[in-house]
């Protein structure tokens, strides 16, 4: 069972304390993960060569594609076993963890053979043409090709170990990885290292990856008896109440992320039309404006074990308290560092590369991008409640709505309108609406729960 120091993070700690506890750590290891592509990006762009540049930058769409693997079995699974543990069903929650596991494995083998045996359209398809396919497809070999499973099987173990409440050995496995990479990558990527441009930092990636499997493996096996996470073959199968209860928060999850694939994959075909400077000005843009709405979506990830677990249990007031919490204090952190982004977009955009051609594109896509951070904070703060009590179908009547009938359309009507500069600005236009209906749909939540707490009181008594 649970230790009494997790019990009373999910039940008693006061509320400022366990969302600290539980999302800090949560938005660090999201940190960790952008900071894998900025390390890429940085020290590729140390070469001053906008191909080799160029080459990260396409190929983010397919490591972006990673997620929706993540997100079907990572988000799925660490929902269903949050739920679970609040009903005191350890033993739903055990079958959801291996469940998990080993689908992770199952479907990253499929990604890897599915994209080597069609390498050459997936390069077509993200935009890649003779000067950056040799480069791109380097890069895809180690990230993707070789890569897929230990990337995927990371960020589901650390969902599934944040589930049960450890945060931050959640974290500390992710950013092992991290830190290993940001090392590795100038000693496989520059000149006085092995000079291998941007498939050295593939392989960076790919190590760094699989020491992060290998750490939270090690802390399974430390921790039998005390965790809920297991990858006991004995509890892997095809319960239908478990496949059910993840698929249910996972596929929507796992959709939400094709779409946002498919978005960037548009924007950078568009963006291809007018030269290597541009894809790599708009990869290093993407990249910045990454880091704080990966903060927004750790914030929200971090505070789905305490939504699930009082949702689940009844709790209703103190998951409530949570989400007003967390939404106060995101929201006015990201108008600060939209501010922050808007002014100093010059200075960061130098950071990656020296080139002044590079750098005018990179101010004015970063200036379009960031306007929409304080917007998809409270967004993706209402998707992760949707996903901690099990509504998947209104996470993915979100993203459909995001994506299909807002950002894609306007990617096009934009370009149109204003050729190239646009773009960036998609993404805002869509987030106006987006954030209007998180609030009501968030409002809408927090009403279902009270009126079903009434109710088991009344059947209580």
């Amino acid at each position: 069972m649970l230790s009494d120091e997790r019990v009373r993070l999910f039940e008693s700690e006061g509320i400022p304390r366990a969302i600290a506890a539980l999302s800090i750590p949560t938005v660090l290891s999201s940190l960790v993960t952008i900071l894998y592509s900025l390390a890429d990006t940085y020290f590729v762009g140390m070469l001053n060569n906008s191909v080799q540049n160029s080459a990260v930058t396409l190929a983010a769409p397919v490591l972006l594609a990673f997620n929706a693997v993540n997100n079907l079995f990572g988000v799925g699974s660490s929902s269903m076993m949050s739920r679970a543990l609040g009903r005191k069903d350890y033993e739903a929650a055990r079958k959801s963890s291996a469940f998990g596991f080993y689908c992770s494995i199952f479907f990253g083998l499929l990604f890897s053979l599915l994209c080597s045996v069609f390498s050459v359209p997936l390069l077509s398809l993200i935009g890649a043409d003779e000067m950056t396919s040799q480069a791109t497809e380097e890069y895809l070999f180690w990230t993707v090709n070789l890569g897929a499973a230990p990337a995927i099987l990371n960020v589901v173990m650390a969902y599934m170990v944040r589930a049960e409440g450890s945060a931050m050995h959640a974290s500390i496995g992710t950013m092992s990885g991290c830190f290993l990479n940001i090392i590795l990558d100038p000693i496989f990527v520059l000149p006085w290292g092995f000079d291998m441009g941007a498939e050295g930092a593939g392989l960076a990636t790919f190590i760094s990856n699989c020491v992060a499997v290998l750490y939270f493996l090690i802390l399974i096996i430390h921790r039998r008896g005390n965790t809920f996470v297991t990858i006991n073959p004995r509890y892997f199968g095809l319960n239908k109440i478990i496949v059910l209860g993840v698929c249910a928060v996972g596929i929507p999850a796992s959709i939400q992320n094709l779409l946002n694939v498919t978005g960037m994959t548009i924007l950078n075909n568009f963006t291809s039309a007018y030269g290597s400077d541009a894809i790599a000005a708009m990869g290093i843009a993407q990249r910045i404006n990454n880091v704080p709405m990966n903060i927004a979506m750790g914030f929200s990830q971090g505070i789905m074990p305490l939504v699930s677990y009082n949702w689940a249990s009844g709790n209703i007031k103190r998951m409530k308290d949570a989400i007003y919490f967390a939404f106060k204090i995101i929201l006015f952190s990201m108008l600060a560092v939209t501010v922050l982004f808007y002014v100093g977009s010059p200075l960061l955009i130098s950071l990656f590369m020296d080139n002044e051609i590079i750098i005018d594109y990179g101010t004015r896509f970063l200036r379009g991008f960031c306007l929409a951070i304080p917007l998809l904070t409270i967004d993706f703060l209402a998707v992760g409640v949707f996903q901690a009590v099990g509504m998947g179908s209104k996470s993915f009547m979100f993203a459909i709505l995001r994506k299909l009938i807002l950002e894609i359309p306007l990617i096009f009507i934009l370009n149109a309108l204003f050729p190239l500069y646009g773009l960036p600005y998609s993404q805002f236009g869509s987030e106006i609406v987006m954030c209007i209906l998180a609030v009501f749909a968030l409002r809408s939540i927090i009403k279902k729960g009270n009126e079903r707490a009434k109710m088991e009181v009344r059947t209580d008594n």
